[in-house]
């Protein structure tokens, strides 16, 4: 798997671009929970008062609180607050004081004259501490609990009077009952005293709550708009480096697959490339799409959501740790239970390819033998395997998202419980419980979006190890380190010496002791039994195979020592089975000679005797070619084939059997033709027919693998045996005399 990440390398601008960008989103989900807590807890319990440092105070009520302050605290205090002096104040600005606080008319008020967070948070646990100490005092004058105050005497104008033990005395008595609250709680009961100052003072407490809810309701907006962009770019992003990344996988996985040879083919088997090439890189797509936009943004939103939690209240992180532990325990029975299917999916998939490729390909053969049901039995097989197989992977990966949603809200009632009972106990705010609940979802589904993504892992390794097998093989024929060229010494000759061939993991060797040399200007036809090595013979010259032993020369040259580019451009190549592409004539005749002109085109087509079918279409050259050419014959997808060959104009010709679905007036035509106006080439022929190779310059004949006759046609009728038995089966005594 980790090395497939190394194609993720062109885009490391792009990656760091995301992690900013899940940076930006995680921090914005995480204080969404923060404002909702604020706008419950202050916007609608506290009326918008968001601590106990009044903005504004009248001048008696300030007096009363510092009576419980020391000498530190008074400076504090009255550094941080202006008397507003009606004498210094402008017409205009007085009578906007007063629209703002009715209650300058009549009385002097203090005005906060800062607006430093830390200095208010300092002035907080002050003012918060006097104003509960003046609400105890002025609750218990109400009671009469206090001692040596006369009736109907204010308790304000003979406090300043009392002996400075009595007030600690009292002080002391108050500051048993608020000494279990702690600081927030604390803040929170002397929001009732600024409360009741504001409306003293004639402050619109309405106007305060509209204008907090509706202040922070607006900066939720924009955090949510700034986490959806960064959420919209962020799936842009993977996407196009998801798809970027299978873009250089299936450009590296089909020029590795170009260059294989036949053995490399036959270890993979076509129907398990096209799988490789396709499904296991799509697997890795939809992989790294999650992986760019989950592996980094699900950590942050986890660690910064315990950190969260744990500052909104440690007493219930332990609900955190059960529901996390819950969730692990789960996902890893299920992850147990589904992997190993994985692996078996993959294969099933190669293997479901490898039967319909085989049924579509011999859907004629499968008719002619009315073996339908007998394919339709196989493919269902196949089929039904693999449907068990998916759906036994689906209906336990199912079981994850209903499992999480009753964690999630098993998770949400007891932070409902424990949590009421922390707001009767006067410990927590509903605000902040709200805020917890929201915490613990997104580390709930932090720990999802990790499950889901392990969900695909799996199944991508399978697909990662696959691909990484085609792209490890090395294919068998290699070019050597420092290449030799060609030359044109001996521009065409072809020279076999010694030359041994057997199949990897083989016992016996294909073809024995094979030697002979094919010249410019001469024909070399190789003729023999099934099975006797002639197509395995040829496709040595052109590399297809390398020799175990002996050496294959061309111009002179060790095939082996010179490039394969350069070894090909040389040979014009017509297979045993005609392949044709989808397109147009000309295009299949100017595969190999893109640059061809109209006349090498017309000069091929008309060797290669295609000519006349080519003259019947409407479209001439233009017709279209169907994918595999189905919508042409045998014979004439051969004629093409020939024609593709000849418009290369190469210094060798090589013909696998490719007239065998000629009629013979055809084959002859086309020989002839060849014979004239390839006359300075090789020409090698593989035949089944004694017809197409009989006027030929020299026959190879070969039996299990070994030569066991070379010469003209009338030489081998003498002295070679084989060739004599395939003569007389094809031709009559007569006709082999006449000839």
């Amino acid at each position: 798997m980790f090395k497939i990440l190394r194609y993720l390398k062109p885009f490391v601008v792009s990656i760091i671009a995301v992690v900013a960008l899940l940076v930006v989103q995680a921090m914005c989900d995480l204080s969404l929970p923060d404002y909702t807590s604020n706008i419950v807890n202050i916007g609608i319990q506290q009326n918008g008062i968001e601590n106990a440092v009044p903005t504004v105070i009248r001048e008696k009520e300030l007096n009363k609180l510092k009576i419980f302050m020391n000498d530190s605290e008074k400076n504090k205090v009255e550094a941080s607050y202006d008397l507003l002096d009606k004498n210094e104040l402008s017409k205009e600005e007085y009578d906007k004081e007063v629209e703002k606080y009715p209650s300058f008319k009549k009385e002097a008020l203090y005005k906060l004259d800062t607006k430093d967070e830390e200095k208010i948070d300092s002035l907080n646990k002050i003012m918060s501490k006097s104003m509960a100490r003046v609400s105890g005092i002025e609750m218990a004058s109400e009671k009469g609990v206090i001692p040596n105050i006369p009736p109907n005497m204010d308790i304000w104008t003979l406090l300043p009077q009392m002996p400075k033990e009595q007030i600690n005395k009292m002080t002391e008595e108050i500051d048993k009952k608020i000494n279990g609250l702690d600081e927030n709680m604390l803040t929170q009961s002397s929001i009732y005293s600024v409360k009741k100052e504001y409306k003293a003072i004639g402050i619109d407490l309405d106007k305060l709550q509209t204008n907090y809810i509706f202040k922070s309701g607006g900066i939720m907006l924009l955090v949510a708009l700034v986490s959806m962009a960064a959420t919209v770019t962020v799936g842009f992003l993977a996407a196009k480096i998801a798809a970027g990344m299978g873009k250089s996988l299936r450009k590296d996985v089909f020029r590795k697959v170009v260059g294989f040879s036949s053995i490399e083919f036959d270890k993979f088997s076509t129907a398990s490339l096209i799988t490789r090439s396709t499904n296991d890189i799509q697997q890795i797509q939809t992989l790294m799409v999650m992986l760019v936009r989950m592996v980094f943004y699900a950590p942050i939103l986890a660690i910064g959501g315990v950190i969260k939690v744990l500052s909104v209240d440690n007493s219930m992180a332990w609900i955190i740790g059960v529901a996390v532990i819950a969730i692990l325990s789960f996902v890893s029975i299920l992850f147990g239970l589904a992997i190993p299917r994985f692996k078996i999916v993959q294969k099933l998939v190669d293997k479901l390819n490898l039967v319909t490729r085989e049924s579509l390909t011999g859907m004629l053969v499968i008719r002619a033998f009315s073996t339908q049901k007998t394919e339709e039995k196989r493919f269902d097989e196949t089929n039904e395997l693999l449907r068990k197989t998916n759906t036994f992977v689906n209906r336990i990966m199912s079981m994850m998202m209903p499992v999480m949603m009753l964690i999630m809200n098993i998770i949400t009632i007891v932070i409902v419980w424990v949590g009421a009972h922390n707001i009767d106990a006067g410990t927590m705010q509903v605000g902040d419980m709200m805020a917890f609940i929201q915490y613990a979802m997104q580390i709930i589904m932090a720990f999802l979006m990790i499950s889901m993504l392990s969900v695909i892992l799996p199944r991508a390794s399978v697909s990662a190890t696959r691909i990484n097998e085609v792209l490890a093989t090395d294919s068998s024929i290699k070019d050597a380190k420092e290449p030799k060229k060609l030359g044109s010494d001996k521009d065409g000759y072809i020279e076999f010496k010694d030359v041994s061939f057997k199949y990897p993991d083989a016992e016996d060797n294909v073809l024995s002791d094979i030697s002979f040399v094919a010249k410019p200007g001469e024909t070399t036809a190789f003729i023999g039994s099934t099975g006797s090595g002639k197509s395995t013979l040829i496709n040595l010259i052109p590399r297809f195979f390398d020799a175990t032993e002996g050496e294959v020369l061309v111009n002179g040259k060790n095939i082996k020592e010179v490039s394969q580019h350069e070894l090909r451009e040389k040979i014009g190549y017509v297979p045993q089975k005609g392949v044709l592409f989808s397109g147009t004539i000309d295009s299949n005749i100017r595969y190999g000679a893109e640059n061809a002109s109209v006349e090498v085109v017309n000069k091929a087509s008309k060797i290669a005797q295609a000519m006349e079918f080519i003259e019947n279409k409407a479209e001439k050259f233009k017709a279209e070619i169907s994918q595999g050419g189905t919508n042409v014959s045998g014979g004439q997808k051969q004629r093409l084939s020939i024609a593709r060959a000849l418009a290369k104009t190469p210094k060798i010709f090589i013909f696998d059997d490719s007239f065998s679905a000629l009629d013979l007036k055809t084959d002859a035509k086309l020989r002839k033709e060849l014979k004239s106006e390839v006359s300075d080439s090789t020409v090698l022929i593989v035949a089944q027919r004694i017809s197409t190779i009989i006027n030929a310059d020299q026959i190879v004949v070969l039996d299990e693998g070994k030569m066991v006759g070379i010469g003209t046609h009338n030489e081998l009728i003498e002295n070679c045996e084989v060739y004599n038995q395939i003569a007389l089966s094809q031709l009559s005594k007569e006709e082999l005399a006449h000839e």
